[in-house]
């Protein structure tokens, strides 16, 4: 994604997708899967949940009890429904919070969960500064966007200067043990994971907006603008992609 979205057209493109970046429940189960010791109910915080997505397969999956902050409120809203829908909104607490002060106490969480927004607070500084809301041997999956081979195309590179700190998967696999964690193991999210809830109907989307603003010169540049994110994943999948890092709380 993107790190420095056009405001003007940036909510219309988003709201109301089935995801916010790239993820697949299949992906959420396998990373769940990796996982080993949690309570019978654990307690979940899922930071930056946008609208819930992997907030929901995790409720499947665990039987927890599951805290979901975002700091946009209509993301917040879609969570809502979706649980109400699919019945488990006894589980599921959307709560409107920044991950840069979250407001719990240390300990509060078993396992914390982060799908495609870690990069906002920074990878590393990220791991740090939620580890103290993590129990003792506690639990962190996050995805993180890496490249996944040296000397990227310059203009996939130029594009993704925008996305603070990209790494690769080795240098990132060393900030979790800066961090204070013992990888439990990673996975690169499938390319689908990029297309069918994410990439494709954002597509559709742009389209429907393109048609709308017709004749509006400003706006159809920056939705322009958006396609190239696409564009560049169907022409570079090898390139980069989402990884799935599972690790625990070391002593």
């Amino acid at each position: 994604m993107s790190a420095t979205p056009r405001p003007s057209t940036f909510w219309e493109i988003h709201s109301g997708l089935p995801r916010e970046g790239p993820g697949d429940d299949l992906s959420t189960r396998m990373a769940y899967g990796m996982i080993e010791g949690l309570p019978r109910a654990p307690r979940i915080l899922d930071i930056a949940c946008g609208p819930g997505m992997q907030t929901l397969e995790l409720a499947r999956l665990s039987d927890g009890v599951i805290t979901a902050i975002d700091n946009h409120g209509p993301f917040l809203d879609q969570l809502r429904r979706r649980a109400r829908a699919a019945d488990l909104d006894h589980l599921i607490t959307p709560l409107k919070a920044s991950m840069d002060a979250l407001p719990f106490e240390p300990a509060s969480f078993d396992l914390i969960w982060c799908e495609g927004a870690i990069y906002i607070a920074g990878f590393e500084r990220g791991l740090g500064l939620w580890r103290p809301l993590l129990a003792d041997g506690g639990f962190m999956a996050v995805t993180e966007c890496c490249w996944l081979k040296p000397d990227p195309p310059e203009e996939l590179r130029a594009f993704w200067t925008g996305y603070p700190g990209m790494m690769d998967i080795e240098a990132n696999q060393a900030a979790i043990r800066r961090a204070g964690y013992a990888e439990v193991g990673h996975f690169v999210l499938p390319d689908t994971a990029w297309w069918d809830g994410y990439y494709g109907p954002m597509e559709t989307r742009i389209g429907d907006l393109e048609r709308r603003y017709a004749g509006n010169d400003a706006a159809l540049a920056e939705l322009a603008d958006a396609r190239i994110e696409c564009d560049l994943r169907r022409r570079y999948p090898d390139w980069y992609g989402y990884v799935f890092f599972v690790m625990r709380k070391a002593g």
